[in-house]
């Protein structure tokens, strides 16, 4: 009987706890509210302090915990989330940069030039073979990707799919994704691993279900969650002709390339498995498919020394056998089983002094040429695992804060971008104008085109554009005519969802569109191309389709010399009246293919001249074959 009552109050102790927790979100849902009422009204606005307000509320209902964000978020109504959730957003800089990064990672494996050096790198942990169970090749598996990975079972879809719904429920738009595929060697796998793995993280987006990659790549095309871009990390032996072809296919738009050092001695000894002269080709060959380009380099490795470090830097950014589009600086760590943690546990190897390694940092920030990005500084390696190297979690503010001191800036994009000036210096640009920088790199010819405030250093958009070699151009599509080829395009801001639009914003506000018209004006006039195509991530082709591009294989292709235009009127003016006719009888009918709502064309005759008009068609899956609805796309 004791035992009974003792359940029955625990029990009614929970439910109080939980009721008091509800209440308490509520409380904070109905604050925001009314304060947003109150401004709509032209009442002064309160400027909540957030988490002030949280905690004055969980004292009040004696709760043992402040109520986290993605509570709060919960409890406000849909039609209000819209107006508040820009408040409430965790981690802002997530998105600021327009997109939704989700990292994934494949399987546990070994690193392939294990095969014919006998080992792998000597500062390299993780893998199969190493002291951190059930971690990928260069990880811990304590870095956060690792372990949402392990807890996914490194299941594709799984990872994927929490999370894109974690990123969701911290309040972040995520209807523009990037995915970053990590974890050792991704295209040293077997095929039909990565294909199944390809496919599942299409899936995952679309809801569609198949193992066959270019049928998850149609799918997730015409999905709500689109795929702007997928990175694959990969080293410059695994990343030649037929390496580079299958990414394309997989959606593929950037590949970050482990280069470590610059030195042919420091590679042969610290047991890359490569050379430098490998990693140039591998940069031209990679720039000429249309990729954007990131390198890996480690400073403070084994036997360089500080000055021959910032001269190998200077090497990288001034010589155009190098200068890729990206870099990650990752400071040499030594962590336990490792070789390099044998070589400094005998006293062979010393690391930098935090302080040394500070000002190296800023002397190199301060060569970064403004069309490149440095999208990290140090790895993502958990502090208690190092044993010697990096002591602090955030070098790069250290190191910024060390080039004022030295009078120098940093101009990188990353630095620049406008998303990240809101987020962190609450500073927006106040005019912004078309800049452009022509400079030679991989054996062509760059374009890196941008919407910048000068005065505030500011960069709104950026497109880089190169004239293919023919040299290094190896896919068809580009090499049976005098080719350009868009390698990307980027409005920054924070992410707006897709048939969005948001004033105080800066995407979807036409700088895009502008930039395109600039860029295929310079590869029809100075570069002398007949065709422009752009490596575009899945989920962004239906952009390119309406400013008269069409699927070229895994590009979106325009002719510039007006040809496409001519082929599509002389082929309207046959056919428009049975198009219209097929358009309209689909309508009627209301089908849906995949249940997203596909772009197709009607064609009009207004004052005896035809012109296009962009209708939403619906198409059934059921009843309309593939060939049916990729004919009436193709139109």
């Amino acid at each position: 009987m004791a035992t009974a009552t003792l359940t029955a109050r625990s029990q009614a102790s929970v439910a109080s706890e939980s009721e008091r927790f509800l209440r308490c979100c509520a409380e904070v849902a109905n604050a925001l509210i009314e304060d947003h009422e109150a401004c709509n009204n032209g009442r002064p606005s309160r400027d909540i302090n957030l988490n002030g307000l949280r905690a004055r509320l969980a004292k009040k209902h004696k709760l043992a915990n402040i109520p986290p964000l993605t509570a709060i978020i919960a409890a406000i109504p849909e039609h209000y989330k819209k107006y508040i959730l820009p408040r409430l957003v965790a981690k802002p800089i997530r998105t600021s940069s327009g997109i939704a990064v989700v990292a994934v990672m494949c399987k546990p494996h070994r690193c392939p030039h294990i095969a014919y050096t006998g080992n792998i790198c000597v500062y390299c942990p993780g893998g199969p073979d190493s002291d951190f169970e059930y971690s990928t090749q260069s990880y811990t598996g304590y870095e956060p990707t690792s372990m949402r990975a392990i807890r996914a079972r490194y299941d594709p879809f799984e990872q994927a799919r929490g999370r894109v719904d974690q990123l969701k429920a911290l309040g972040h738009s995520v209807e523009k994704v990037e995915y970053i595929i990590m974890g050792g060697t991704f295209m040293s796998l077997p095929e039909s691993y990565r294909e199944e793995f390809i496919a599942q993280l299409h899936n995952a987006l679309s809801g569609y279900q198949t193992s066959k990659v270019d049928a998850a790549v149609e799918a997730s095309e015409m999905s709500n969650i689109k795929c702007v871009g997928i990175t694959i990390e990969t080293r410059p032996d695994y990343c030649l002709q037929p390496h580079l072809s299958d990414m394309l296919r997989y959606g593929c738009t950037r590949l970050e390339v482990g280069v470590q050092s610059l030195y042919e001695d420091v590679a042969r000894d610290t047991n890359r498995g490569h050379t430098v002269a490998a990693v140039a080709e591998t940069f031209c060959l990679a720039k000429d498919a249309g990729f954007k380009v990131v390198s890996h380099m480690m400073p403070d490795l084994p036997n360089v020394g500080m000055e021959r470090d910032m001269d190998q830097f200077r090497e990288y950014f001034e010589n155009p056998a190098f200068r890729t589009d990206g870099l990650k600086i990752y400071p040499t760590l030594v962590i336990r089983g490792t070789g390099l943690y044998e070589l400094w546990r005998t006293g062979r190897y010393k690391n930098y002094t935090p302080n040394e390694l500070v000002d190296l940092v800023a002397r190199i920030l301060a060569l970064v040429p403004p069309w490149t990005r440095i999208y990290r500084i140090q790895r993502d390696i958990p502090m208690p695992l190092v044993t010697s190297g990096v002591e602090n979690g955030n070098l790069r503010e250290l190191a910024l804060a060390r080039m004022k001191d030295f009078g120098t800036t940093c101009r990188d994009v990353r630095t620049r971008e406008v998303g990240i000036n809101e987020v962190k210096n609450k500073i927006r640009p106040n005019q912004v104008e078309l800049v452009r920088r022509d400079y030679v790199a991989n054996g062509g010819w760059e374009t890196f085109l941008a919407y910048e405030d000068p005065k505030q250093d500011i960069l709104v958009a950026l497109l880089r554009l190169r004239k293919c070699t023919t040299k290094y151009s190896y896919r068809e599509e580009v090499t049976t005519q005098p080719s350009s080829m868009i390698r990307e395009l980027h409005v920054y801001g924070t992410a707006v969802p897709i048939h969005a639009r948001d004033p105080r914003k800066f995407q979807h506000q036409g700088f895009g569109t502008l930039l395109m018209e600039e860029a295929e004006r310079i590869a029809r006039d100075e570069h002398g191309s007949l065709k422009m195509s752009v490596i575009s991530g899945v989920g962004v082709r239906s952009y390119y389709k309406k400013l008269g591009y069409w699927l070229d294989g895994p590009y979106m292709s325009k002719w510039l010399d007006g040809r496409g235009e001519r082929a599509c009127e002389s082929w309207l003016s046959g056919w428009s009246f049975e198009l219209m006719l097929r358009v309209d009888d689909l309508r009627r009918r209301e089908w849906q293919l995949m249940n997203v709502a596909m772009r197709d064309a009607i064609v009009s005759e207004a004052d005896g001249a035809l012109e296009l008009q962009m209708v939403l068609v619906e198409l059934n899956r059921e009843s309309l074959t593939k060939r049916e609805a990729k004919a009436i796309l193709d139109c």
